[in-house]
């Protein structure tokens, strides 16, 4: 299963918020997750609407994860910004296979998805966070003289 970008901008936002307390611009969340303005925008808006997010207008304004945001679950997330979540085109209204009525391969792919979502549902976007404090690990390296 693939999800689309749409969807993989979202959680990106959604992970790196988890971390983050302070409101962050739109701008520099599209910085941090190395993404278009626009692209993380338009996930933004859709998080807001969700409720995933809250946003605060104004010059020191920004966005910051909602409680109902931490406790969603991936799968619940991507259930709903999965735009196109079938896996083939017979899968839609409009798939034209001859073979649609008689085939066994709609139903399995559609078992298989919800599988892939199920799994999902067992990860919450607070399990996902970042550390804040990540970072380069300090390593002692001994060294061995030869004799």
């Amino acid at each position: 299963m693939r999800i689309n970008a749409f969807s993989d901008v979202s959680l990106r936002v959604l992970m790196l918020l988890s971390t983050k307390p302070e409101l962050l611009t739109t701008r520099e969340l599209a910085e941090l997750v190395d993404t278009p303005y626009n692209h993380v925008s338009k996930a933004v808006l859709k998080l807001r609407q969700m409720g995933m997010v809250v946003s605060v207008r104004g010059r020191s304004g920004g966005v910051r994860i909602s409680e109902q945001g931490l406790q969603a679950t991936v799968g619940g997330v991507l259930r709903v910004l999965d735009s196109h979540p079938d896996v083939a085109a017979c899968q839609t209204e409009m798939g034209d296979c001859p073979l649609l009525h008689a085939c066994g391969l709609r139903g399995a792919l559609s078992r298989a998805r919800e599988a892939f979502y199920a799994s999902l549902d067992t990860v919450t976007i607070s399990s996902l966070a970042i550390p804040v404090h990540a970072g380069p690990v300090p390593v002692t390296l001994h060294t061995h003289r030869d004799a």
